[in-house]
């Protein structure tokens, strides 16, 4: 049909609608342009709105919040005749870890990471109800053979602040064992190179303990790591602003009381007692986080 109206159309005519074809294609052409830059500059207008809006609390505000149950454990395995009575605290037999957990579910507990307590704490960002943050500290290999399948039962995830100069010894974990709890979603994090007390650390202990053992972990998860435990909870003034240079977002200590100037990084941890009964866990964490307190 366009090869007859071609033969039969003078070559004026032809030249005619051809040109308004053109005129119709590059007015459809512009409006989509304009469309599509009006859309982009709403999308802008919006997330600087958004960013305007979230505006970080002081240190007064978060001191306010209410505090999230933080509960650290160690090794998940049974007590053997040569462990001390202190190192039970330490040692949590698997019948009773178990107990824990499944306490924590039928309580309505639900779990969450580093990320989500961050952005409470600083921008007031909600929760779930009954939150609790679950972490492991030192890497031992029962935490990802027992505690993790465990914890799988119940969809919950956990921090595990790993110290890096033990992966792949004997009993502990394998960086591919690190790297498939950071794939399945839970947080990888730091507890220095050898658990060194960081009240000590002098000059290059800051490349040794934090940054070496950061890259580390960057290298295995492929992920940043931004949250670091304190070897034994201690800590002092001095030690934040050297984790706040190596891209630490918060810190966490034990259950002593946390610093007026920076609370994100002394935020508490309690414990898990070897022990402790599911009811005495329970009662623990609202008699620990229950009120808000320092």
């Amino acid at each position: 049909m366009k090869k007859f109206l071609t033969c039969i159309l003078s070559p004026c005519l032809i030249l005619f609608i051809t040109s308004c074809q053109q005129d119709v294609k590059n007015a459809s052409s512009d409006q989509a342009d304009s469309t599509k830059s009006d859309s982009s500059a709403t999308v802008t207008e919006t997330a600087v709105s958004s960013d305007k809006q979230r505006v970080p609390a002081d240190a007064a505000a978060i001191l306010a919040r209410k505090q999230v149950p933080i509960l650290c454990y160690h090794q998940i395995r049974d007590w053997k005749p040569r462990d001390s009575k202190g190192a039970k605290d330490y040692i949590v037999p698997v019948s009773t870890f178990k107990e824990h957990i499944k306490m924590l579910a039928d309580s309505g507990y639900h779990s969450v990471l580093p990320e989500q307590v961050y952005n409470y704490l600083l921008y007031g960002d909600p929760l779930p109800p009954k939150p609790v943050m679950i972490t492991f500290d030192d890497n031992e290999e029962n935490q990802f053979v027992i505690a993790n399948a465990e914890l799988k039962k119940y969809g919950f995830k956990a921090v595990y602040f790993i110290m890096t100069v033990s992966l792949g010894r004997p009993n502990y974990m394998s960086r591919e064992q690190v790297k498939q709890l950071s794939d399945e979603g839970n947080t990888i994090a730091s507890h220095t190179w050898d658990h060194h007390n960081v009240k000590k650390y002098q000059g290059e202990d800051w490349v040794t303990q934090i940054e070496k053992p950061t890259k580390t972990l960057k290298e295995i998860t492929g992920k940043e790591i931004e949250y670091f435990a304190y070897p034994f909870g201690l800590w002092n003034k001095e030690a934040i602003p050297e984790l706040k240079k190596r891209g630490m977002k918060a810190a966490f200590i034990l259950a002593t009381k946390r610093d007026d100037a920076d609370p994100l990084f002394t935020i508490r941890r309690i414990i898990a007692s070897g022990y402790w009964s599911a009811r005495t866990l329970h009662n623990s964490m609202i008699n620990s986080f229950g009120e808000k307190r320092n």
